[in-house]
């Protein structure tokens, strides 16, 4: 097996760290163990970061989360976004409106629907012409600009981190997670990921949802000995807030 060595943990968050939209407590524990070993925790999620509020209030205590599918940076201890790429014109969702596409989750770039309404979301695309892409998500149909993805999100919050995707150990369990485990140093599945998923990762954990996440945490201090240093010295250092 590839070893693990690792700054940060990269993790999704619905099916990953979170059973039905919720995060329980042991979850909790094993995130707040592998903070206090100096490294950092990353989300990248699909949410929205008010519906991500909503669900999650710990969020604060990650150092940056990845929102709306790498469209969207988020930095909880300032609560300050950077958004990575320009929204759909309002045409097109007023375009979904009219065909009946319903439920209709709009972000800040992030256009959000389920099966089947995947076709008139095609139709709407091709109606104006847009440069836009679909990404599923076990039911879900996300529509983001062409080649914003986890990875690419990931990638621009490593580098506002001044970290390497080496350093990066990365979990997931679903369709729209290939891109940023790929991306990772090292890449894990909990035992409940898509077949797909667990065909790409070095590890397929043998628990289920934050049972598995926890598994992972624990591995990675084990294995890595010393809690090594979260950056050198002339790196910014974000503040640290418990998780809750």
């Amino acid at each position: 097996m590839k070893s693990i060595s690792c700054r940060a943990l990269a993790t999704d968050y619905d099916g990953t760290i979170a059973t039905h939209g919720v995060v329980d407590e042991a979850t909790l524990a094993a995130l707040r163990r592998f903070r206090a070993s100096g490294r950092f925790l990353i989300m990248v999620t699909g949410r929205r970061m008010d519906d991500l509020r909503q669900v999650f209030p710990q969020v604060d205590g990650f150092d940056l989360v990845v929102a709306e599918n790498g469209a969207l940076l988020h930095w909880p201890h300032v609560r300050r976004d950077e958004v990575l790429a320009k929204p759909p014109p309002p045409e097109f969702a007023r375009l979904l409106e009219k065909a009946g596409v319903s439920p209709l989750e709009i972000g800040r770039v992030i256009v959000a629907t389920v099966e089947p309404h995947d076709k008139p979301v095609l139709e709407a695309i091709k109606t104006l012409g847009l440069e836009l892409q679909l990404i599923f998500n076990k039911g879900s149909v996300m529509i983001l600009p062409t080649g914003v993805n986890k990875a690419t999100g990931l990638d621009k919050a490593l580098k506002e981190m001044r970290l390497r995707a080496e350093e990066v150990v990365g979990v997931g369990d679903a369709e729209n997670d290939h891109a940023f485990l790929d991306f990772c140093g090292f890449s894990a599945a909990v035992a409940n990921a898509l077949p797909s998923v667990k065909e790409r990762v070095d590890l397929v954990l043998q628990g289920r949802h934050g049972t598995g996440v926890a598994e992972l945490i624990d591995l990675v201090l084990a294995r890595d000995g010393q809690p090594k240093p979260p950056v050198a010295q002339d790196r910014p250092v974000p503040p640290r807030v418990p998780l809750a």
